[in-house]
């Protein structure tokens, strides 16, 4: 029966505060959308980080090796260092660009022809295009093998297509950290924003305080209501912030999903999953609760009855 007694009196605090906080629609509507905007600016950053990740995954793999010969290699030379570097285990394929065909598609894309015309000979080299197998497309490996065609015989340069690749993570790293630490704090914003609504809250309340405190009600029990009406801030910013963001997917989806037709991508916009919407609810809950105990916490003790 005492067990009932505690559930049912919590459960009326509960809905006691809910009453509270809708009674003053602006006011609530105000500290929600505060709450709002904080969470959903660090989750929708994260959002398309991941999204960003998803999107180059596959990129990893794309690791062609652009093998610029010698001038005075000759096309016998040229053909024969391809034979050999297709015998190799760590070698998919190897493709022959020629001097004349990448000066070719140069003046078909460049739109130079006049200009390339002036010229007394190709400046262009031939080319290969190595393709790593699949157990050498790693850092490690294409690395490997870049070292072992970079010293063979009539081999100018090995350039690695895929070094900016890496740059691009490292600086999708980078933003991680950003969203990282701009979370942590609109986090801290969150728990002020909601300490000072709970303090001017017990501030407007200070008479009911001290009389309960009158007739014995202890500072745990006066301050209840309040930690109650904190998770009630934090539940709805974070139901608000988990719209903006499904908003905001919906509006870029198209775009994005145009943008990655025209690059030959299959790739589609993905929104938040159930776990993560759930993970925020939690944290807006815990935030808001956190700071609605601060302040609680703090001005309650200070309240005594004259």
């Amino acid at each position: 029966m005492n067990i009932q007694a505690y559930f049912a009196r919590h459960a009326q605090t509960l809905v006691g505060s809910l009453g509270r906080i809708v009674n003053q629609p602006f006011a609530t509507a105000l500290t929600m959308g505060v709450i709002a905007v904080a969470l959903a600016l660090p989750l929708f950053l994260n959002l398309f980080l991941t999204n960003m990740r998803t999107a180059t995954a596959n990129w990893n793999d794309a690791f062609d090796l652009s093998v610029y010969m010698d001038k005075r290699a000759s096309a016998v030379r040229v053909g024969s260092l391809a034979k050999q570097l297709r015998q190799r285990d760590d070698v998919a394929a190897v493709r022959v660009i020629t001097a004349e065909q990448a000066l070719a598609a140069f003046r078909d894309d460049s739109g130079f022809g006049k200009a390339l015309d002036a010229l007394s000979d190709n400046p262009l080299p031939d080319t290969l295009i190595v393709t790593p197998a699949l157990p050498a497309s790693t850092p490690q490996g294409t690395a490997a093998l870049k070292g072992a065609i970079a010293a063979m015989a009539d081999v100018q340069t090995v350039q690695l297509d895929s070094e900016w690749v890496k740059r691009l993570h490292a600086m999708l790293d980078i933003l991680r950290r950003v969203v990282l630490l701009t979370g942590c704090l609109l986090g801290a914003g969150v728990v002020l924003v909601v300490g000072n609504t709970i303090r001017l809250d017990i501030l407007n309340r200070r008479a009911e305080i001290e009389v309960m405190k009158l007739v014995g009600a202890s500072d745990g029990f006066a301050r209840r209501p309040f930690l109650y009406s904190g998770i009630w801030y934090g539940l709805g910013g974070g139901l608000i912030a988990l719209l903006l963001v499904a908003v905001a997917v919906a509006v870029l989806a198209k775009p994005v999903d145009g943008l990655a037709k025209l690059y030959g991508s299959q790739f589609h916009l993905q929104g938040l999953r159930f776990t993560t919407a759930f993970d925020v609810l939690a944290l807006a809950v815990i935030l808001a609760w956190f700071g609605s105990w601060l302040a609680a916490t703090r001005h309650i003790r200070g309240i005594e009855p004259t």
